[in-house]
């Protein structure tokens, strides 16, 4: 299958959310309290969009796959329980998410280089990201895809793994 990512528009709203709302079920039958407290919720993804942060992976014309992309832009990042491995300019995903259609195919790893090819093109060599301690699928593949485990963010009110990883040209 030809895969595009690309910035989603705001006519995507509902399919992102959709796509969303799987993964916040799967990560309820999974045990973990990650994205149980109303958040993410429609609101977060509009102003994704609104400002650019917004990513889709499409297949054709269907939305696949859903995160946010932002620039130097994590003030949580500033306050971590351990060490980053750079202090450079850094792109920061969020809200990582695929179709329950299209689980098992490793598209959370192509999004994942994706984000990175997004990083290379802007000339930034750090992508940083979090996961919650119980969401284990994320954390294998961070580690899968060269991430270090540098310390601990807090996000309303609750610790997160921090991880980073430094890009080569």
């Amino acid at each position: 299958m030809n895969y595009n990512f690309r910035k989603a528009t705001l006519s995507e709203i509902d399919p992102i959310w959709a796509i969303l709302q799987q993964a916040i079920q799967r990560r309820k039958e999974d045990g973990s309290a990650q994205w149980q407290d109303g958040y993410p919720n429609p609101e977060v993804v509009q102003k994704d969009i609104e400002k650019g942060a917004g990513f889709v992976l499409v297949t054709g014309e269907t939305i696949i796959g859903y995160s946010a992309v932002l620039i130097n832009d994590e003030p949580a990042y500033g306050n971590m329980e351990g060490k980053w491995l750079t202090n450079d300019d850094f792109v920061v995903m969020h809200r990582v998410a695929i179709s329950e259609n299209y689980l098992g195919k490793g598209l959370a790893k192509l999004m994942i280089k994706n984000i990175e090819d997004f990083a290379l093109s802007n000339n930034i060599f750090s992508v940083k990201a979090d996961t919650n301690f119980d969401n284990l699928p994320m954390m294998k593949i961070f580690e899968s895809q060269g991430y270090t485990y540098c310390g601990e963010v807090y996000f309303r009110g609750s610790p997160r793994k921090a991880y980073e990883k430094v890009l080569t040209k």
